[in-house]
C-alpha cells in the first residue's frame, strides 16, 4: 500500500484491532521470527515503511509457495519450514511519495495507492472544523449516520426474515398464519422505519446545508496541503504529514478571530490559517525556494478562483514553444532577438493578441520601461496598462526585463496575500523548541558552512540544559553509541543531539525505529532529540513528516539578515559597554558588514572569486572582541579591530589576494570612525545610516530595519547598479523551472 500519510497504515489497525495484529519494520531484530508466527499461528502481519527494495525472505510468501508435508500445508521462510494458516494475511506498506516498484515485484503483490484525494481530504477537513466550530452539529450529524444505518438494517433483516418465510411457506400462503402476521407487523414496523428515516434524513439535509457554510475552509486547506505535498519533488527534505497538517489546521481555528457572522468568521479561518501554514513551512525551506513557495501558495488559491489563465501561467514557468521570429524585430539595436521572439509568442494567447504589433508601435516607451533601473513598476502603454492584470504582467517582463520578474513577483504576492508573504519570519530556535515534544525530534537541515551548536548550546543554557546536553558526531561505528545516549537521554531527561546523519546512512532505519517507538508515557517528559543532516534521500521519510524541521543558512537579502541578528540580540547586550553609544553604532556597523559579505555571494564572480561560507560564529567572536577592545581603551583601536576581524576572523577564510584586499577595504566602510556619527550614510543614497541617538532598545532598532527595502540595491555592496541583472535574472529562471517541475501537479490539483 503506497501511505505516504498513514492512511492504510490506521485502517488496517483499526481494522485488525480485534483480531491481533502483529507490526513489524524490516529493521526488526525479531523481524523474522513475527513473521514465522503470524504464517503459523494465522495472525494478521502489518510491515511498515519498506523501501523500493524487498527482502529476499519475503519472496516464498509474496509468491505463495506453499507445499504439502505430512498431510499439511507449510512454506519455507528462510531455512525453517513450517505450517500455513489459512487465516494468515500480510500488509506492507510504504511512506514514498512515489515508488517504483519493478514489474517482477508489482506482480506478486496487489499494489494499493492510499494517497488522499483533494475531495476526500476536503470532507475530512469539513468533518474537522464544523466538529470544533459547532460541535452540537457534528454529535448530532454523525449520531443521525448511526442511527439511520441501524434503521435500515433493521428494514433490511424484516425482508429477509420474509424472505425466508416465503420460500419454507408450502401450500396457500393465505393459511400460513405466521406468515401472515409477519406481514402484516413488518409493514407496520417498516413504514414507521421509513417515517424515521425520512425525518433523519430531513434533520441530516438541514445540517449538511449548515456544515456548507464552511465549505470553503475545508476547500481552502485541501488546496494548501496539496501544495506542500508537492514540495517533496524540490527537495527530499521537504516532507510533511497529514497528522501535522491537521493538528496545524486545529490550532489555527483555535486561535482565529472570532466573528459575527459564518461567512467572515471563514475569512478569518482561511487568513489565519493560511498565514500560520506559511510560517510552519518558511522556517524549514531553503531562502532560494520562500518566495517560490509564495509565489505557488498564492497561483494556488487563485486558480481555485478561476482567476489564472493556465496557458499564461505555463507561458510564464516554461517560456515560448517556438524560438524562431515570425515578423523582423523592430529595435534590433536594444531590443534583442530572443526577447522579441518571446513577444511574439506572448501576443498568441487569447488576452494578449496584438500586444507585439502595440510594442512595435510603442518602442520609446518600451525602451524606456527595458532601461529603467525600476522596469517592474513601471506601467505599460494605453490601452495594456488597463487591460493586463499584475499576474499578466509577469509574462510581459519574462519577456524584455526577466532580471525584474522577482520584483514583480514580491508586488504580486504582496497584492493578493499581503506583504507578511514576502517577509518570511526570522529564525526563533525557542519557539520550535515550544512546538516539540519527547516523541517530536527537532531536525535542522543544513546549508555548506551552517552549525547550529552555537544556537542550539544558547537555548540549552537559557532553558537550564547545558549540563544536560549530549551530543554525538555520526559517522562509521558510532551507531551503538548514539543508541546508548538515547537510551540515557529518553530515560534521564536529557537533550540529545545527534550530528551529520546524512554521514550514517546505514544506521538510519535504527534511528528510524526507535524515534517511532518512543512513548511520551514511557519517556522522561524533559526528553529532546535533536538532528542535524545535510539534505539526503536517505533520510527517514516518518521522522521528517512528524518532526519539526529547521533549515540553517543566513537569510535571503541585508534586511532579513539583519532582522535575524538583532532578535538574538537583547537591550541589556546593547547596552552592555562603558562607550554605549559608540558600542551601538559599531554593532550595526559589523551587523551590516557582515550581512553584505554574505549577501555579496549572489552575484557571483562579481561579488568574490571563490565563494566563502561566512557564519554567525566570525560575527560573533568579532562582536566579542569589539566589546572587549571598547572596555579596555579610552581611544577606540580601529586599526587593531580592523586587523582581527579582516586578517583573523573573516579573514581566515579568504584565500584570493584579490577578495582579501576587497574585505579589507569593505571593512573600513563598515568600522571605522567615521561610523560613530549618528546618520553616516554607508552608501550613496543614504537608504543605510548609522542610528541616530534615539535608537537605543532593540525594538527601536527592528522598527529601523523594518523600513529597508526587500531588495537592496547594488550600492550598498559597493557594485555597479547592473550587477545584479546576472543574478537576478539567474533567480527567475531558477524559480520558474522549480515551479515547472511541479507543474503536472499543480494542473491537476487545480482541475
Amino acid at each position: 500500500m503506497i501511505d505516504p500519510q498513514g492512511q492504510a497504515n490506521k485502517w488496517i489497525k483499526n481494522m485488525e484491532r480485534d483480531s491481533g495484529l502483529d507490526v513489524i519494520k524490516l529493521s526488526d531484530r525479531d523481524f523474522l521470527r513475527t513473521l514465522e508466527n503470524g504464517v503459523r499461528f494465522g495472525r494478521a502481519v502489518l510491515l511498515e515503511n519498506i523501501g523500493e527494495a524487498l527482502d529476499a525472505a519475503l519472496e516464498p510468501l509474496l509468491l505463495k509457495q506453499t507445499f504439502k508435508q505430512g498431510g499439511s500445508e507449510v512454506i519455507k521462510i528462510g531455512d525453517n519450514i513450517i505450517p500455513y494458516h489459512p487465516d494468515f494475511r500480510f500488509y506492507m506498506t510504504t511512506k514514498l511519495r512515489n515508488p517504483h516498484y519493478p514489474p517482477e515485484v508489482s506482480v506478486k503483490v496487489s499494489l494499493l495507492n492510499f494517497f488522499v484525494t483533494p475531495e476526500g481530504l476536503e470532507d475530512q477537513l469539513l468533518g474537522t472544523v464544523v466538529t470544533q466550530e459547532r460541535p452540537d452539529l457534528a454529535n448530532l450529524k454523525s449520531q443521525l449516520v448511526v442511527s439511520n444505518a441501524k434503521m435500515k438494517k433493521e428494514l433490511s433483516d424484516i425482508e429477509d426474515r420474509i424472505l425466508a418465510l416465503l420460500s419454507a411457506s408450502s401450500g396457500n400462503i393465505l393459511d400460513d398464519e405466521e406468515l401472515i402476521n409477519t406481514l402484516a407487523q413488518s409493514k407496520v414496523t417498516s413504514n414507521e422505519i421509513a417515517a424515521k428515516v425520512s425525518e433523519a434524513e430531513a434533520t441530516e439535509r438541514e445540517i449538511d446545508e449548515t456544515r456548507e457554510l464552511y465549505r470553503p475552509v475545508a476547500l481552502r486547506a485541501s488546496l494548501l496541503f496539496f501544495a506542500i505535498s508537492d514540495l517533496a519533488l524540490v527537495d527530499p527534505m521537504y516532507q510533511y504529514s497529514l497528522t501535522w497538517f491537521i493538528a496545524l489546521f486545529i490550532r489555527g481555528i483555535e486561535e482565529a478571530p472570532k466573528a459575527a457572522t459564518v461567512e467572515q468568521r471563514g475569512d478569518n479561518l482561511n487568513d489565519h490559517f493560511t498565514y500560520s501554514l506559511y510560517v510552519n513551512i518558511c522556517r524549514s525551506l531553503f531562502e532560494a525556494h520562500k518566495l517560490m513557495f509564495s509565489l505557488m501558495l498564492t497561483i494556488k488559491i487563485l486558480q481555485n478562483q478561476g482567476r489564472i489563465d493556465g496557458r499564461e501561467w505555463r507561458f510564464l514557468l516554461a517560456g515560448p514553444t517556438s524560438s524562431e521570429p515570425v515578423q523582423p524585430n523592430p529595435a534590433p539595436d536594444w531590443l534583442t532577438d530572443k526577447a522579441w521572439n518571446e513577444l511574439l509568442n506572448l501576443s498568441n494567447l487569447p488576452n494578449f493578441r496584438g500586444f507585439a504589433d502595440h510594442v512595435a508601435l510603442n518602442l520609446p516607451h518600451y525602451r524606456a520601461i527595458f532601461d529603467s533601473n525600476d522596469a517592474h513598476e513601471m506601467p505599460l502603454e494605453h490601452p495594456w496598462c488597463k487591460s493586463l492584470d499584475s499576474f499578466q504582467k509577469l509574462s510581459f517582463l519574462r519577456c524584455l526585463r526577466p532580471d525584474k520578474v522577482t520584483g514583480a513577483v514580491q508586488a504580486f504576492v504582496s497584492e493578493h496575500l499581503g506583504q507578511r508573504f514576502i517577509e518570511p519570519p526570522p529564525f526563533d530556535l525557542a519557539t520550535c523548541y515550544r512546538e516539540s515534544s519527547p516523541a517530536v525530534p527537532l531536525i535542522f537541515v543544513l546549508s555548506p558552512g551552517a552549525d547550529p551548536m552555537a544556537d542550539l548550546l544558547k537555548l540549552a543554557d537559557e532553558m537550564k540544559f547545558s549540563r544536560k546536553f549530549e551530543k554525538v558526531s555520526l559517522g562509521q561505528g558510532q551507531g551503538p553509541k548514539a543508541e546508548r545516549l538515547l537510551e540515557a537521554g529518553m530515560e534521564r531527561g536529557i537533550w540529545v543531539c545527534l550530528q551529520n546523519c546524512h554521514l550514517a546512512v546505514s544506521w538510519m532505519p535504527t534511528l528510524e525505529r526507535i524515534v517511532e517507538g518512543i512513548s511520551p508515557d514511557r519517556v522522561h517528559k524533559d526528553f529532546r532529540l535533536w538532528l542535524t543532516s545535510m539534505p539526503s534521500p536517505n533520510f527517514p521519510v516518518a521522522i521528517l513528516q512528524n518532526g519539526v524541521k529547521m533549515t540553517l543558512e543566513p537569510p535571503k537579502g541585508l534586511k532579513s539578515n539583519l532582522v535575524r541578528q538583532y532578535n538574538r540580540l537583547t537591550d541589556a547586550y546593547l547596552s552592555a559597554s562603558s562607550k554605549p553609544d559608540e558600542w551601538r553604532r559599531l554593532v550595526f556597523g559589523l551587523c551590516l558588514f557582515h550581512a553584505v559579505i554574505q549577501d555579496r555571494r549572489k552575484f557571483g564572480p562579481l561579488g568574490w572569486n571563490i565563494r566563502y561560507d561566512f557564519t554567525d560564529g566570525d560575527l560573533n567572536v568579532s562582536l566579542a572582541q569589539l566589546q572587549e577592545y571598547l572596555d579596555k581603551y579610552k581611544v577606540i583601536p580601529f586599526k587593531v579591530l580592523r586587523f582581527l576581524f579582516t586578517e583573523i576572523n573573516y579573514g581566515g577564510r579568504v584565500t584570493d589576494d584579490k577578495d582579501r584586499r576587497l574585505i579589507t577595504n569593505l571593512i573600513y566602510t563598515f568600522c571605522g570612525p567615521q561610523v560613530l556619527q549618528p546618520g553616516y550614510a554607508f552608501s550613496p543614497s543614504g537608504t543605510y545610516a548609522t542610528p541616530q541617538e534615539t535608537v537605543v532598545s532593540v525594538k527601536d532598532h527592528l522598527e529601523l530595519l523594518r523600513a529597508y527595502p526587500i531588495v537592496p540595491k547594488p550600492e550598498i555592496f559597493g557594485l555597479h547598479e547592473n550587477a545584479d541583472i546576472t543574478c537576478d535574472q539567474n533567480e527567475t529562471y531558477d524559480m520558474f523551472a522549480t515551479l515547472l517541475a511541479l507543474q503536472p501537479r499543480i494542473a491537476s490539483g487545480a482541475n
